[in-house]
């Protein structure tokens, strides 16, 4: 059994975090989704 999941706080921030998502369209997309639908949190 491998062990797949290692976190690491600054690798979950840098691929999920809201500077990330404000970078690309899709991200900025998503954002603009959570936000319409109310998300406590917009991102990671």
């Amino acid at each position: 059994m491998s062990i797949t999941y290692q976190p690491k706080k600054k690798k979950r921030a840098r691929t999920h975090g809201f500077l990330a998502r404000k970078k690309t369209k899709g991200g900025k997309n998503t954002l603009k989704r959570r936000m319409q639908k109310g998300r406590k949190r917009l991102s990671v």
